[in-house]
């Protein structure tokens, strides 16, 4: 077996028959921010054979400070995530299969994502989508990873159809936390403990070391120097998900046509269908102060300050406004309905 694993495989826990499932096995990270980097690195680094990651923006000079795996050249490049990852990941390890996806994570798409995987991995920043994720791993019976990071704190666990409760059995209401890394901000160390937490209870679960695996949500802050896990509890009797298996989140085919991205500055539109850059670029070059474009993404500077990104799948980010009204109207002026 590849020397590149000498170190972990002499870690007797894992072994060689657990580098034998490692390289078997399939996983998923949905968000390629600051801890989709970090989890991406750490699955790729220990031989998992197949990681595939999703992620709908693009590298922008903010997310250099926590999100490990990208530089000034991706964001000059205008790179999307997911792209700019599979540059660097593939310089790591080039025997992992990678599969990068630029996409939102919605309703319409979240299983045909999730098709295959032995364990997902939450490396977003919100919680409807971290509720889309919740709903569709537990429909399909597939275990994931919950982590979430903000300011100085921290939480992390496991979730396993049928072994232990689901996200919403904890957490009720999508709405129960408006705290984001871009509202209050975050320190970089905060990101990187929580990603490795769900990297090692991933690690367990893919190489079957079930008697280790934690059974409990740990939070804690760094910065006031505060720790705390707790176990997790029974399923809730009336939880829609895991126990009436209703799954509110996939029980809708409707999806908003703009959504504001919190703290972002930023209104996603999910357009009407795909875009042709090249074309866009000629329609919108004689209309806006200046567009550049590469394989991935189209920006154009609007005379008014804001700018319009747009994606070869249809979507397209409207930045410098939280008004979706606002958002719709520059859309219908530049893009149409």
């Amino acid at each position: 077996m590849d020397g590149r694993y000498s170190r972990q495989m002499l870690f007797a826990p894992i072994g060689e028959d657990g580098q034998r499932k490692l390289k078997s096995s399939a996983v998923c990270i949905v968000g390629m921010g600051a801890l989709g980097t970090v989890l991406a690195n750490h699955m790729v680094r220990a031989g998992v054979g197949l990681v595939r990651f999703v992620d709908r923006d693009y590298v922008e000079q903010s997310n250099l400070q926590r999100q490990m795996l990208y530089d000034e050249e991706d964001v000059h490049n205008g790179y999307p995530k997911a792209i700019a990852a599979e540059k660097k990941l593939r310089k790591i390890n080039s025997d992992v299969r990678l599969e990068a996806i630029v996409a939102d994570v919605t309703v319409h798409n979240i299983e045909s994502l999730l098709q295959g995987m032995d364990l997902v991995l939450d490396g977003t920043d919100n919680f409807q989508t971290r509720f889309l994720l919740n709903d569709a791993c537990f429909r399909m019976g597939i275990p994931f990873t919950y982590g979430g990071a903000v300011s100085s704190r921290g939480m992390s666990a496991i979730l396993v159809p049928g072994s232990t409760p689901c996200l919403r059995c904890m957490i009720q209401s999508a709405d129960a936390n408006g705290q984001t890394c871009d509202t209050i901000g975050v320190i970089s160390p905060v990101v990187d403990i929580v990603a490795s937490y769900q990297a090692v209870e991933a690690l367990k679960y893919l190489v079957d070391a079930d008697g280790q695996r934690r059974n409990s949500l740990v939070t804690f802050d760094l910065w006031n120097n505060h720790y705390y896990e707790m176990k997790l509890a029974e399923p809730r009797n009336n939880c829609p998900c895991c126990q009436l298996k209703v799954y509110p989140a996939l029980n809708t085919t409707e999806q908003d046509s703009a959504i504001s991205l919190c703290g972002r500055g930023t209104v996603q539109m999910a357009g009407s269908g795909p875009l042709d850059l090249e074309l866009w670029r000629q329609r919108l070059e004689p209309a806006t102060v200046k567009v550049t474009v590469n394989a991935y993404l189209l920006r154009a500077e609007l005379p008014d300050g804001e700018r319009l990104v747009l994606f070869p799948d249809g979507r397209v980010f409207v930045q410098g406004t939280d008004d979706v009204v606002r958002a719709k109207t520059l859309y219908a002026r530049y893009i149409g309905s």
